[in-house]
C-alpha cells in the first residue's frame, strides 16, 4: 500500500488502524492539523499535472500543503486504497462579498463517501471552513471543533446539494459554503487538473494574487497572509500585522513551510 503508509506517517495516524466511520473524525482532524491549506504553488504558476505520482510527491514526500484539488485528491486516493467507496465531486463556492457563487465556476473538489447505505460529504480542502467530520447527506446537522455543518438537497445550476455551515467564533447564522453535484463525479484525480488550471490562471481567482496559508485545529483556526496573522480561539480573535520577515517566521512555526 504505497500511499497508505506515507499518508499515515505524514499526519501521525496509527499504521495498524482500519479506516472506518468511527475514526474518520480523528483522521480529518489530524489532516487539518498537519497538512495546511495554502496557495504557494499556485502563486509560482505551477501547472504540473495532477495524478497519483505528483500528489504523493508534493503532499507526502515534500510535506507541502495545497488547495482543494491537492488535499482532497490525496485523501481520495488514501481512502480508496483503504477499501472505502469514495467519489470525487465538483462544487461551486459561494462568495459572501459577491452575494453570489465564485466566477471561477465549479472549481472546488470534495469527496462523497458511501458506507452502510448512507452517503457523507468529506472535505479537507475548504480552508478555514473545514467540517472536520463526515457530513451526512440526509440533512443531519453535525458539530465539530470548527462549528456546525449540514448538507441540504437543493437543485440549482450549480448542482443538487448545498453544504451549509455556522463556523465557531465567526457565524451566528447558517450560511452557504458551496453547492455541489453528486450526479457527475470526477472520474479520475487527473481530471482535477482542469480546476487547477482555472484557479491558477483565472483573473478572478482568489488564490493567484497573494499568499494564503490556513490551518484548522481542535482549538480554533488561523490564517496567514503576507501582511497579517489572524487566530480565532475561544478567547476571541487575535490579529497581528506583519512584515515579510515575520511572514517567513510564522510560515515555518505554524505551517512547517520554509520560505527562502
Amino acid at each position: 500500500m504505497r500511499i497508505d503508509r506515507l499518508f499515515r506517517q505524514r499526519i501521525g495516524f496509527p499504521f495498524d488502524e482500519k479506516i472506518n466511520l468511527n475514526n474518520l473524525d480523528n483522521l480529518l482532524e489530524q489532516i487539518a492539523s498537519f497538512i495546511p491549506f495554502e496557495n504557494l504553488c499556485t502563486l509560482s504558476g505551477d501547472l504540473d499535472a495532477i495524478n497519483e505520482i505528483t500528489l504523493v510527491d508534493k503532499i507526502l514526500n515534500r510535506s507541502q500543503g495545497g488547495l482543494c484539488y491537492d488535499l482532497n485528491g490525496i485523501l481520495y486516493l488514501f481512502l480508496q486504497e483503504n477499501g472505502l467507496d469514495v467519489q470525487l465531486i465538483r462544487g461551486s463556492v459561494y462568495v459572501p462579498d459577491f452575494k453570489d457563487y465564485s466566477p471561477t465556476g465549479r472549481t472546488h473538489a470534495a469527496i462523497i463517501l458511501s458506507i452502510d447505505g448512507e452517503r457523507f460529504l468529506i472535505d479537507t480542502g475548504f480552508g478555514g471552513n473545514l467540517p472536520l467530520r463526515p457530513v451526512p447527506m440526509d440533512g443531519t446537522e453535525i458539530s465539530s471543533p470548527n462549528g456546525d455543518f449540514r448538507v441540504k438537497q437543493h437543485d440549482s445550476e450549480f448542482g443538487d446539494y448545498l453544504l451549509e455551515m455556522k463556523l465557531k467564533y465567526k457565524d451566528s447564522d447558517w450560511r452557504v459554503g458551496y453547492a455541489f453535484d453528486s450526479r457527475e463525479p470526477v472520474e479520475n484525480v487527473s481530471d482535477l487538473y482542469e480546476m487547477k488550471k482555472i484557479i491558477t490562471e483565472h483573473p478572478q481567482s482568489p488564490f493567484n494574487k497573494k499568499p494564503l496559508l490556513t490551518r484548522v485545529t481542535a482549538n480554533g483556526s488561523m490564517v496567514l497572509t503576507e501582511t497579517s496573522f489572524t487566530q480565532w480561539k475561544e478567547d476571541g480573535v487575535k490579529k497581528e500585522e506583519i512584515d515579510s520577515e515575520r511572514f517567513k517566521e510564522l510560515a515555518m512555526e505554524f505551517y512547517n513551510i520554509e520560505l527562502k
